[in-house]
């Protein structure tokens, strides 16, 4: 897909900054490209001036003299890609060793020296064979590594949860998530006390260990822990105050934010535009815009027929628009997918669409008359650390503020 993007500072085309030329760029790649952590750690470094990313895909698994053209190229390689879950733990266990055998032998046959970085896990002493694969997998490079004078690092990851995770697969945070935007029950089997960490801390200590070269065995500490019972309550919390009412929930802490976050990506598509109650009689009309359990920051805009505002996405905010004169058409567009999804609100009928993090979104006055907007966002605007980042939802047009 060809993504341009427009940071706060330069401009970045085709995962590449204009300005490339003065900076020593750190040629990163990263297997299992595509999946949930995959995804975010793509989009993530995507953002970051002094990385170039080199593409890889899951078919270079299976074609040896791919996998050493992608190898050759990387200065780092992030090897994410492995299977977690199957019906046979025998297969899981030998998948994942040989996915580690491939990448060494692609760096032997091209004499390749990258900083490789090893997605492990926590289960890697417990007696399983997905935990076992890890272990085993993490030595191997080690052994590589020492051989041949080049360097790894063996993350040992505890369970991770965010945005985007595949429902009984990735975490019991997405499972939850699923089941309760879409009315089924989740059934807790073991109400035990989990330790997590949210996706976006995890890629950001990726990040650090990619420009610190760190080596060896890193073992990240879990950022929050919780009961599944608390979990369940806490997202059943969502549903009836944000789903149900359209209240923005308690989301002050880290962890209450990035759930709150999580949950919004597995609403159904036909939950926006949520109407606003509007109470009328002879003096006029009043809406209630924002009940929060949280702080925030309010503005407006007045936007004029044709004329289309936003086109930019944010990776932790959450953020409200909200149509109270006039007509307009939402779109957003999940940063890495070429689908558009379009809502069309009424001032007549007020309602609102909010925001899903990693997707860019844009406002257009669709109308004859101009048309207002309510703003609500859970930070207020920090020129320093904007986290708003300009690209465009429909590919082929230029980017407007």
């Amino acid at each position: 897909m060809n993504l341009r993007m427009m940071t706060i500072d330069s401009i970045k085309i085709d995962g590449q900054f204009g300005n490339k030329q003065l900076i020593n760029m750190i040629k990163v790649g990263i297997t299992g490209q595509a999946g949930f952590i995959g995804s975010h750690l793509y989009n993530y470094l995507n953002l970051k001036e002094d990385l170039e990313l080199v593409k890889f895909e899951r078919s270079y698994f299976t074609s040896i003299r791919s996998l050493e053209n992608f190898v050759e190229k990387c200065d780092v390689i992030v090897h994410l890609s492995a299977i977690n879950r199957h019906s046979d733990q025998q297969i899981i266990y030998d998948t994942n060793v040989n996915l580690v055998q491939s990448l060494i032998k692609a760096c032997e046959n091209t004499q390749s020296k990258p900083h490789i970085i090893f997605s492990s896990s926590t289960q890697e002493n417990k007696e399983n064979l997905y935990g076992k694969s890890k272990q085993v997998g993490r030595k191997l490079l080690e052994e590589w590594a020492s051989k041949y004078n080049s360097k790894t690092t063996g993350l040992v990851i505890p369970n991770v949860f965010g945005p985007f995770g595949k429902p009984n697969y990735n975490s019991v945070v997405a499972t939850f998530c699923h089941k309760i935007t879409h009315n089924e029950k989740p059934e807790i089997l073991n109400d035990r006390i989990v330790r997590l960490i949210y996706v976006h801390e995890l890629i950001d200590d990726i990040y650090s260990i990619i420009k610190e070269q760190k080596i060896g065995k890193v073992e990240l500490a879990h950022t929050s822990e919780v009961k599944v019972s608390e979990l369940l309550s806490i997202l059943n919390e969502f549903k009836a105050q944000y789903m149900e009412q359209g209240r923005i929930p308690d989301i002050n802490s880290p962890f209450r934010l990035a759930l709150f976050n999580t949950f919004i990506c597995y609403l159904p598509k036909d939950h926006y535009p949520f109407n606003f109650t509007k109470h009328t009689d002879n003096r006029g009309s009043f809406v209630e815009i924002v009940r929060a359990n949280t702080s925030g920051q309010f503005s407006f805009s007045t936007t004029v027929p044709g004329i289309t505002r936003g086109n930019h996405f944010h990776t932790r905010k959450a953020e409200r628009f909200a149509v109270i004169k006039g007509s307009a058409r939402i779109d957003w567009r999940k940063v890495d997918s070429d689908v558009v999804t379009s809502f069309t609100l009424h001032g007549d009928d007020p309602s609102f669409v909010d925001m899903p993090i990693w997707h860019t979104h844009s406002i257009t006055n669709i109308g004859n008359e101009e048309l207002i907007t309510l703003f609500w966002i859970n930070e207020p605007y920090n020129p320093d650390d904007p986290d708003t980042y300009f690209v465009n939802v429909y590919l082929e047009k230029e980017v407007t503020a």
